[in-house]
């Protein structure tokens, strides 16, 4: 009888049981009604922030062909209320639990990791794709320097694993992914949302009340994954893709671009059991392959050499 398929990765110091987990905002307790959330590897929750904010104005979700606009605008209840209300729901769960935490500063967001670097809380994902109000409104992760400036802030005050989510709306991520490599970032998140807006032609309205906001789903995973190829060639510390996965194929094409685990969002709306999906498909795709573990999967897309080489070149030109 074959062995069981090995599914376990390691996110630095974070153990995983698996590498399928759900993207921020895209899950919460609730969903334990509708899977064993100890089957996950582990558990991302929605971007928490300092302060009370009521979010964006509706309507705060479109539907696009391969995806969704979304411009939800992080509502939150603040920092207390997520470690009062919020964390409790998970004490039970074997399985390590992700604090997503969004801020408008440096300082806010360091202050932030601190404060959440508690029981309960096994890494912290600062979202530094969202807006740095020092900078005129451009996210954090937009810029090299912001971004060191924001990790390495953050990394002074938190005691647990800090990874960096970063933006797809830049034209060299891997720089971004060197500057929070850094800075400190223990591993990184490839990536948030695309900037889009969609238009009813009806009406003649933005379809969003926020006008524009972050496209996700099928529709960018190809930009994704290019996007984890890229940082995992440009970093040493894992790199979590994020983007447009529905199936477990999907996952492992993340995986062989050179991820050490997946974030599944968009398809939850659809099917709020998808990650279950995506883990039961990995192991039928590793026992159809013959991959004995999935960490093996890990950068091991098939490239040309000569191809890879000057793809090299030209990235230590750009860096």
């Amino acid at each position: 009888m074959a062995e069981p398929v090995d599914l376990a990765v390691s996110i630095g110091s974070v153990q995983l049981k698996n590498p399928v987990m759900p993207a921020s905002g895209c899950f919460a307790h609730e969903y334990a009604d509708a899977m064993d959330l100890s089957r996950l590897g582990a558990l991302v929750t929605k971007s928490v922030t300092p302060k009370r904010r009521i979010g964006n104005p509706v309507p705060r979700v479109a539907e696009t062909e391969g995806g969704m606009l979304n411009s939800i605008g992080i509502p939150s209840n603040g920092l207390l209320y997520y470690v009062d209300k919020v964390l409790p729901h998970y004490a039970g769960v074997p399985t390590p639990v992700v604090a997503s935490v969004s801020a408008d500063t440096a300082e806010e967001f360091a202050a932030a990791c601190e404060a959440l670097s508690v029981p309960g809380v096994a890494a912290i994902e600062a979202n530094i794709s969202c807006p740095n109000i020092e900078a005129d409104g451009r996210a954090f992760a937009m810029d090299p320097q912001d971004t060191h400036r924001a990790i390495a802030a953050i990394k002074r005050h938190a005691r647990v694993p800090i990874w960096a989510k970063l933006t797809p709306n830049v034209a060299d991520i891997a720089q971004i992914a060197r500057a929070a490599e850094e800075a400190g970032a223990d591993a990184l998140v490839v990536a948030n949302t695309l900037l889009g807006m969609a238009i009813d032609p009806e009406t003649r309205k933005p379809r969003l009340g926020n006008v524009m906001g972050g496209l996700s789903g099928p529709a960018i995973r190809p930009v994704v994954v290019r996007m984890v190829f890229q940082c995992a060639r440009a970093v040493r510390i894992p790199v979590i893709g994020c983007g447009g996965i529905v199936t477990a194929d999907d996952a492992v094409e993340h995986l062989l671009a050179g991820a050490a685990a997946v974030q599944v969002g968009t398809a939850s709306f659809l099917d709020p059991a998808a990650m279950i999906h995506v883990i039961d498909g990995l192991v039928a795709y590793c026992e159809r392959h013959g991959v004995a573990r999935i960490r093996d999967l890990v950068g091991a897309v098939r490239i040309d050499p000569g191809l890879t080489d000057r793809w090299l070149r030209l990235a230590q030109q750009s860096g």
